[in-house]
């Protein structure tokens, strides 16, 4: 497929009121998703603010919760979309565990991206601190994973 052709089909999907478009061509295949911020959850704070204190403990409640502190250490981001596993495979032990020592080059996790799996490896040596992702779970770009201290 061209990029003229790619270019339109992506300008097709943002113009319309479809969510995802998916087309085969030979061997090819691109799948085309629309990310809307109009679509994002409503915070369960902003919810149980926005209905009427009925009950006593309401009013005992604090106005608002307090970010999490950000955490110490090197942060290591995904650097894609797709969905974080720990291990190489489903049987198989996790990379890394908290508390282990990693050296820079070894492998943390995989993401899956596509029907590709991309290693993730330390881009410094030290110490997990927190592992911040759960198995299966999908992940963002720039997303944290991991701290390394």
């Amino acid at each position: 497929m061209d990029l003229r052709k790619l270019k339109t089909l992506i300008d097709l999907v943002a113009e319309s009121g479809i969510a995802e478009l998916e087309i085969t061509e030979g061997e090819g295949k691109v799948r085309i998703v629309k990310f809307s911020q109009t679509t994002a959850p409503v915070p369960l704070q902003a919810a149980a603010a926005a209905a009427p204190a009925t009950a006593p403990e309401a009013a005992a409640a604090p106005a608002a919760v307090a970010p999490p502190a950000a955490p110490e250490g090197h942060v290591v981001k995904s650097p894609m979309v797709g969905t974080f596993y720990r291990s190489p495979n489903p049987g198989s032990s996790a990379f890394v565990e908290l508390g282990q020592a990693v050296k820079e080059g070894e492998p943390l996790c995989i993401i899956e991206a596509m029907k590709l799996l991309n290693e993730i490896e330390a881009d410094k040596s030290g110490v997990i601190k927190e592992i911040l992702v759960e198995n299966g779970e999908p992940v963002e770009y720039g997303q944290p994973l991991f701290v390394i201290g």
